[in-house]
């Protein structure tokens, strides 16, 4: 969310970085600024009448010490009581628009953001690893899984539905290790570790991300003011919530690992023969809260993190620049990460980092002490790995000819050194 007076002040700029999100509704500019005309209005009114309920017990007071009639003016004085109440309720009426109409303006992306439309119009960054094909065909993730005995989604349709799984045996520890090892490579990196809640409230998801997003992703509790996390992210950053924070002790560093779960409404769906698209997964997240100044160089350092730990897997992988269409309205840069698969000849995406500078704070007070200063912090998010994502990169590029899949090193010490996973048949 933007300062009013950023907005007052930079009314065009406000509406040009709308344009270049491809949004059409920029009235609403304009329309939060004469709200906060009048908003300020009335606070002026209100001042003044505080000040001239001051004045008139002054003058009351003389009044009286020179053997005066005091009447009228303590007739007035008790009518202002009154008229600031109206005030003051007309000003807390306008308050609460004026807050639903700013959270719906997009935070102001980086110069360095590419245009585009949608997400045709990202950008490749880098590629890391060789994207290769092997001679023989690449089965589908689904299919390598039950072969190995490792998935059962009629299970899981008795008992949930689409969009659920059950991994079994070796594939479910694959997935564990996986997870299991993104919890110790970004410890060792000066992460700490944090197991948040599932559930938060309302006012805290409304901090941390736009309606749009919300209405596509979030499940509410029935009868509760509560809704299921679609990434620690929302939990981790909500702990901050209207907590003044000492500049001396930024930056945070939070790696948090979650059950996530997401409607995932829209035109992808959810994808019934494999895991790729499903409402509930496993998640190792980081989140920096910082200096505004500090921002990018962390926006850098999380997305290198990511990087290197699917190098250390040995995944072939891709960052991408997400464009001005496809960026979300609290992001000023992100970017994707995204693995290789053999099998579609493509790269999917498996995790996001994104800078949002002070957007998310300012919707949830989160400030920052400096001697007598304050200042609201800069949060950041990114993806460490989502599983089942990163289970499937590693099925289809570790996959053998035989059908058997090679455990990459680095997972083996958390799967009591297994180096090929094969299928109970053989």
């Amino acid at each position: 969310m933007l300062d009013i007076k950023f907005i007052r002040d930079n009314s065009e700029l406000v509406k040009e970085n709308m344009k270049r999100k491809n949004r059409v509704d920029l009235a609403i500019v304009d329309e939060v600024i004469g709200l906060d005309a009048e908003w300020r209005k009335l606070k002026y009114d209100e001042d003044g009448l505080r000040a001239r309920r001051n004045k008139i017990s002054e003058e009351v007071g003389a009044l009286k010490k020179a053997g005066k009639n005091a009447d009228e003016k303590k007739k007035e004085a008790k009518e202002i009581p009154g008229k600031i109440n109206k005030l003051e309720e007309k000003r807390k009426e306008l308050e609460v628009k004026i807050r639903e109409i700013m959270m719906k303006i997009p935070n102001i992306m980086d110069s360095s953001v590419p245009l585009g439309k949608d997400d045709s119009g990202n950008v490749e960054i880098e590629r890391f690893g060789e994207a290769k094909v092997p001679d023989f065909e690449v089965r589908h993730h689904a299919d390598i899984a039950q072969s190995l005995g490792g998935l059962d989604l009629e299970a899981s349709r008795r008992t949930s539905g689409h969009g659920f799984y059950f991994f079994r045996g070796p594939i479910a520890q694959l997935h564990s290790a996986i997870l299991t090892y993104a919890k110790d490579f970004m410890v060792k990196r000066g992460f700490e570790l944090c197991i948040p809640p599932v559930m938060i409230r309302s006012d805290v998801v409304d901090g941390v991300m736009s309606f749009a997003e919300k209405d596509a992703m979030m499940y509410k509790i029935e009868d509760e003011d509560l809704y299921l996390v679609g990434t620690s992210e929302h939990s981790m950053i909500g702990m901050f919530k209207e907590q003044v924070l000492r500049d001396k002790d930024l930056p945070v560093k939070l790696t948090g690992y979650s059950t996530c779960f997401r409607k995932e409404k829209g035109e992808h769906g959810i994808e019934e023969k494999g895991v790729y698209r499903v409402h509930q997964f496993e998640k190792q997240e980081m989140v920096v809260i910082c200096r505004p100044e500090e921002s990018f160089k962390m926006y850098d350092e999380m997305l290198g993190s990511t990087v290197d730990f699917f190098k250390s897997l040995g995944v072939p992988i891709r960052t991408l620049e997400i464009c001005s269409g496809d960026l979300a309205d609290l992001k000023v840069k992100s970017a994707d990460v995204e693995a290789w698969s053999p099998r579609r000849k493509e790269y999917f995406e498996v995790g996001s980092c994104s800078n949002l500078t002070d957007a998310q704070a300012r919707r949830l007070g989160i400030r920052v002490q400096k001697g007598s200063e304050y200042y609201f912090a800069h949060t950041l998010n990114n993806t460490v790995v989502a599983s089942p994502r990163a289970l499937i990169a590693v099925l289809e590029n570790f996959q053998e000819e035989d059908g058997s899949v090679r455990v990459p090193e680095v997972l083996r010490p958390y799967m009591g050194n297994l180096e090929i996973i094969r299928s109970k048949r053989d």
